[in-house]
């Protein structure tokens, strides 16, 4: 009986994760479903070299990230391939790089974070510079007193979510004169808050192409209209240092971005995904000018 029950949990097991026979040696990418979702979608059947175009359908920061992460591994001469496992993978990811378990976030991440992760972690040069980062304020469609934000003071009345544990939104919140700032750690939880109004809003990346509107299953949030908020910070890729293929990895993302960089290819990408907004449209609330 117990023999028969290990058998079909070893079937179940295989069945959900099903393999080609030339994707065994591929280097494994954990990365959220939303994200990886996009990312097919945009592509379209297209490798990531091909494209040079960063506007339409199912664009957002993360995918740009993606796809510029693997366009300069490629540029700097890492051929190894990739396969993807969906999940909701956040802080588990954290994990998994440190014990060099995943080779690569292709989620840039903040400076800030890289470096409390220093030891473990190669830091890649920026690829989303300081000052380039703006944000917008996401909240529940019916959520009316949110999206007639127009000045920093209409903040004080209002209450927003996010971690300690990504220190540049935390800190660009807590310099907000909120209502209140809740903590919440996992991202979907995150969303969800807001979508059922229970905190009023959350920031994220610009989503031009997706008209400013979020979708994940059973939620939907939209951006407060011409309003952002700018993360002081750059965004960088990480290495783990404790993975078999790390130093030449590195190696090719550096000579990559430095290529890309200098082609005006990186700036481009984000400008077109309308990541870097034109600031003719948009009051940035926490200007210091």
């Amino acid at each position: 009986m117990l023999k028969g029950i290990k058998i079909a949990c070893i079937i179940f097991i295989l069945s959900a994760f099903p393999a080609k026979a030339s994707e065994l040696n591929d280097i494994v990418i954990f990365i959220r479903d939303d994200v990886y979702n996009d990312y097919t979608r945009f592509l379209n059947g297209r490798q990531p070299s091909e494209v040079n175009d960063f506007t339409g359908a199912y664009i957002r920061r993360d995918v740009v990230d993606m796809i510029i992460a693997q366009q300069a591994l490629m540029l700097g001469g890492f051929t190894k391939s990739f396969s993807y496992h969906t999940g909701n993978v956040n802080f588990r990811k954290t994990k998994l790089l440190e014990d060099g378990k995943l080779l690569i976030s292709f989620d840039s991440v903040w400076s800030l974070d890289a470096e409390q992760l220093a030891k473990d972690v190669y830091i890649s040069d920026a690829v989303i510079r300081k000052g380039e980062y703006y944000a917008g304020v996401f909240t529940a469609p019916s959520n009316h007193r949110v999206l007639k934000l127009q000045k920093r003071e209409d903040f004080k009345s209002l209450t927003a979510v996010s971690t300690p544990k990504w220190l540049t939104d935390w800190h660009t919140l807590s310099a907000l004169p909120l209502k209140e700032l809740l903590r919440e750690d996992e991202w979907l939880s995150q969303v969800r808050m807001v979508s059922m109004k229970w905190v009023d809003f959350v920031m994220m990346p610009l989503m031009p192409s997706l008209k400013n509107q979020y979708h994940l299953e059973d939620i939907r949030l939209v951006a407060v209209p011409n309003i952002v908020l700018q993360l002081n910070d750059s965004r960088h890729f990480i290495i783990s240092k404790h993975h078999p293929d790390a130093s030449q990895a590195y190696a090719a993302l550096q000579a990559g971005l430095k290529q890309l960089r200098k082609q005006g290819a990186i700036e481009k990408a984000y400008k077109e995904a309308g990541f870097i907004p034109n600031l003719n449209d948009y009051t940035v609330i926490n200007s210091t000018d």
